[in-house]
């Protein structure tokens, strides 16, 4: 009846892009502590999905399809809400938007190269190849808190500096270790603590 995939596998994808939508709501109606913290969510919700899916019986086209869906709802989760977000703190001076091009730009790529080496069978098992664009999640959260110690100018400047440096190790051909096992458990604290302080403390 309807087209693509809605089996199980691919639910907890569909849950985190529902966080990313809700998180630019948030943004643009100027609560920026609950748009990180959807943020934090949709991290989660892509740390966990590949596992999941793993553990789910699929064929290959379910597996194609998991991969773009992935990657789309990144675009989505990982580029979209951090700008909205940027724009929210009031990043809205014509270099902040060279910025947010730039960041797009390497973002994107990122996720081309993914789809391409991942349906090639040429992702290596062991690490990634740059920066997964995940990682903004876990990042631009911690550097937002800045902004309760550091003057509001040279937080703005900060910011906006560690955009750039993400944009850059995402298309990096740099090794980054996937992560597995205590990893798991150590990103899911480490997201928990910063729901808390977005949820809670700001």
């Amino acid at each position: 009846m309807f087209i693509g995939e809605w089996n199980k596998s691919v639910i907890l994808t569909y849950i985190g892009m529902s966080f990313a939508v809700i998180g630019i709501f948030m943004a643009f109606s100027g609560n920026v502590p609950e748009a990180y913290a959807t943020l934090i969510v949709a991290g989660v919700c892509d740390l966990f999905d590949g596992a999941v899916a793993r553990r789910c019986k699929r064929n290959e086209k379910q597996k194609l399809f998991g991969v773009q869906l992935d990657s789309l709802v990144d675009v989505l989760s990982f580029l979209a809400l951090p700008i909205a977000i940027c724009i929210s703190i009031g990043m809205n001076k014509w270099y902040h938007m060279v910025i947010m091009v730039v960041f797009c730009i390497c973002g994107i790529a990122r996720l081309a190269y993914f789809n391409v080496t991942s349906e090639g069978g040429d992702e290596p098992v062991s690490h990634y190849r740059g920066l997964p664009v995940t990682y903004t999640a876990l990042i631009m959260p911690v550097v937002y808190l800045l902004h309760m110690v550091i003057p509001k100018e040279w937080f703005m400047i900060g910011y906006a500096v560690v955009m750039l440096i993400v944009a850059m190790l995402n298309v990096l051909d740099i090794k980054v270790v996937k992560p597995r096992g205590i990893a798991y458990a150590c990103f899911g604290i480490m997201a928990i603590v910063m729901l808390i302080l977005y949820l809670v403390v700001l």
